[in-house]
Formats: C-alpha cells, structure tokens, sequence
C-alpha cells in the first residue's frame, strides 16, 4: 500500500531507534523474542514514542484485548489477520497520529506566542483569564485600570486571541501544557 515501514529487531532497538517526526504508527505482535507487545505498548510513552499502536496475535484473548485497547490500543487484530482489516486498522492509527501531531504544532505554536509576553502581560493573563475584571486585576497588581488594559491588549494581540473567550481558551490550554508538565 505505499506505506514506508521500519523492522526493528527487539524491544530494545525499537526504543533506542530514531523515530521519523511524521504521522505512522506501531504494529506490533503480542509474542516478542524479548518480551511482548502489551510490555512495549506501555513502555512507549516513557521512551517520548507516542504513535498509536496496533497490536496482533494468533494467541489473543479477551482479557488480552482488552489490556491493549484500554493502554490504547487502536486496534488488537487476531492472527491470521485479513489484509482490509490490517490496511483499515492502519489508516486509522495514522490519521489518528496525523492528528496528534498536529495537535502538537498547535501546542508549540501557542508556548512561542506566550513566550512574548512580557512578565507584566502574564500577570494581567492570569488575572483576566481567570475572570477578574480589569478593576480587580489593577487592584492586585497596584496599577491603574488604564495600564492593566493596556497590558491586556497586548497580550490579546500577541496571543492572536480576538476575543475574552478566545483568550481564555488559549489560556486553557497553556494550563493544561503545564500540568502535563507537571505530571512527567
């Protein structure tokens, strides 16, 4: 079908490998030489590999299946596999990839454009952002109203937010970068 595919060896190799920053995919089978691929599947995320990840067996049960799609699994397809089923399971796990990457240049986008704040012009985010009217935030911050809208202008524009909610969307998502953050 077109697609460009890398065979790796072991587990090991798979993790150490560089990986191509364009949308694919993880076919793997459940029996490995050096471990299985339920074991990969969750050892993945550790390694900074985040493609989805398909998972094959001839020895497949439901408690296995069900172990693989709950760490995310986008498919668990039984041995011998027809070739629709592997192509459609396939095509989902890119475009599902493709999306995912995507995502992630939104998200790197959005942490350049906050970058060019200036410290005053996050505080104001913070405060307005978290629903202080520009009266509360100028009290916070012991500034006029006049400079705390000033400071929010700028932000708006360097954010490319147009509107209140559109900037606190932006911010949203700035919060939940940092707890991901956070979290590793």
């Amino acid at each position: 079908m077109d697609y460009e595919t890398m065979e790796h060896a072991s587990i090991e190799t798979f993790l150490k490998a560089d990986k191509p920053r364009r949308p694919g995919c993880v076919l793997v089978d459940v029996r490995l030489p050096d471990g299985n691929g339920l074991d990969l599947q969750a050892r993945m995320s550790a390694h900074g590999v985040h493609h989805p990840v398909i998972i094959m067996t001839g020895y497949g049960d439901i408690a296995m299946s069900v172990r693989a799609m709950k760490a995310g699994a986008v498919d668990f397809l039984t041995k011998p596999v027809r070739d629709q089923d592997l192509f459609d399971a396939v095509v989902a796990a890119t475009s599902r990839d493709h999306e995912r990457l995507a995502d992630q240049e939104d998200l790197i986008e959005l942490e350049r454009r906050y970058a060019t704040l200036s410290p005053r012009e996050r505080q104001v985010m913070a405060l307005v952002t978290a629903g202080r009217l520009n009266k509360q935030a100028a009290a916070e911050l012991s500034l006029s109203e006049a400079t705390i809208k000033i400071h929010r202008k700028s932000a708006m524009q360097k954010m490319k937010a147009r509107t209140l909610a559109d900037w606190v969307r932006l911010a949203d998502r700035l919060d939940g970068m940092s707890r991901e953050d956070a979290a590793v």
